[in-house]
C-alpha cells in the first residue's frame, strides 16, 4: 500500500531521530512500521557488541509484520539510521487492512517472500567459507534492486554486517571482484550494468 493512502485514510505520521531504537529483542509487537521517509536497520547484536544487519528498510517499504503476524516477540533490534518519518499501523488496523484490501494482502505477501527468499540465501552463503563468494552473493542479491547504471547505496560496513565478514576483508574483496571484472564500478561505487 502507498505511503500516502495511509495518510489519506487517517494514518499520523511519526517522527524518529537517528539512533533512536524502534523495537527491541523480546518486545510484544504492536505495529506494522511504514516508512515515509527515512531509513531504518534491523539487526542482532552478538554478546560482543557486533552488529549483524538482517535488513535495512527505506521510504517506501514496512517492516515489523512477520512477528505481528504470528504473535511472537521481536527477535532483532531495529534502529533508525537517519532521521525517520514513519506510520505505526496497529494489529487491527493491519489486519483490517489485509481483510479489507486485496492488493495489499498480495503486497504482503511478495514482500514476506522476498524476505524469506534472502534470509535463505544467507544461510545458504554463511556456510559458505569463501569470503569472496559470499560478498559476490550479497552484492548481486541487493543490486538486483536498484536501477541498470545506478549504484549500490550501501556502504563497506553495512556489507560487511551483512555477510558476516570484517570491513578490511570486505574491501579487500569488492577491489578482487571489480579485477575479475565480476562486479563494476564507477568512481569507487559499485554499480549495475546489466
Amino acid at each position: 500500500m502507498e505511503i500516502q493512502k495511509l495518510i489519506d485514510k487517517g494514518f499520523a505520521v511519526k517522527t524518529f531521530h537517528k539512533d533512536a531504537i524502534v523495537y527491541e529483542p523480546g518486545m510484544q509487537p504492536r505495529y506494522v512500521y511504514f516508512i515515509k521517509l527515512g531509513e531504518v536497520r534491523m539487526v542482532t547484536i552478538s554478546d560482543e557488541g557486533k552488529e549483524f544487519i538482517q535488513g535495512v528498510f527505506k521510504a517506501g517499504q514496512y517492516f515489523g509484520e512477520p512477528a505481528l503476524l504470528i504473535d511472537r516477540p521481536y527477535l532483532a533490534f531495529t534502529i533508525i539510521n537517519k532521521d525517520s518519518q514513519i506510520i505505526q499501523v496497529s494489529k487491527n488496523d493491519f489486519f483490517g487492512l489485509i481483510e479489507n484490501e486485496p492488493g495489499f494482502s498480495m503486497s504482503i505477501i511478495k514482500t514476506l517472500s522476498k524476505r524469506l527468499f534472502y534470509k535463505s540465501m544467507m544461510l545458504e552463503e554463511l556456510a559458505n567459507e569463501k569470503a569472496e563468494h559470499r560478498l559476490l552473493t550479497i552484492i548481486n542479491y541487493l543490486l538486483a534492486e536498484v536501477k541498470v547504471g545506478e549504484q549500490l547505496k550501501v556502504t563497506r560496513q553495512e556489507l560487511a554486517d551483512m555477510t558476516g565478514l570484517r570491513v578490511e576483508t570486505v574491501i579487500r574483496g569488492v577491489k578482487l571482484l571489480s579485477s575479475k571484472e565480476e562486479i563494476s564500478m564507477v568512481r569507487g561505487k559499485i554499480v549495475r550494468v546489466k
